[in-house]
């Protein structure tokens, strides 16, 4: 058994060799610490300068953009709103939703070819394609009131293609 004592403590004096000793009376070394002057203070969060942005009202701002563009033109015997006035109606719907009191008359027209009662169903078709177009786009349908007047109101007098493609139209109107 003295030979384990002696074994154990050879082996802890082994162990406290190899450790260092510190001296607990010695300052600790310090870390470099970084000065730097103090940051500005910051603006108080209440003050806000002043806008120079005027208000728009955007009803009379769509209002001049459609004011020019009222009318939707159809091919023959048609009452599909070509792709090339989607637009137009589009613009129309927005002013629209923007005035909720405005209401619009959808005016359906036909060329003078085809029967009296022909050309103010079809007419009336053409009207209704319109109201849909703007019933897509959100519009509700009390803002727009589809009328024909089929082939009793021509844009332009005569005959010919170019006289009949300016017929067949629905005129978009403020009520």
């Amino acid at each position: 058994m003295t030979m384990h004592r002696f074994a154990l403590a050879a082996l802890a004096a082994a162990a406290l060799a190899g450790c260092s000793t510190t001296k607990l009376d010695e300052p600790a070394a310090k870390a470099p610490v970084e000065t730097r002057p103090a940051a500005p203070t910051p603006a108080p969060v209440n003050t806000v300068p002043e806008s120079k942005v005027q208000s728009v009202d955007l009803g009379a701002e769509l209002t001049k953009a459609v004011a020019d563009k009222r009318v939707v033109y159809f091919d023959f015997d048609s009452f599909v709103v070509k792709d090339e006035y989607r637009g137009l109606v589009d613009a129309h719907a927005k002013r629209l939703l923007q005035i909720k009191t405005q209401k619009l008359s959808l005016e359906g027209h036909a060329d003078d070819r085809g029967s009296r009662e022909y050309n103010l169903a079809l007419g009336q078709k053409r009207a209704e394609a319109v109201a849909q177009q703007l019933t897509l786009a959100g519009v509700p349908a009390a803002q727009a009131e589809p009328v024909s007047f089929g082939k009793e109101r021509p844009a332009v007098q005569g005959t010919g293609e170019a006289v009949w493609a300016k017929n067949r139209r629905v005129e978009i109107k403020d009520k």
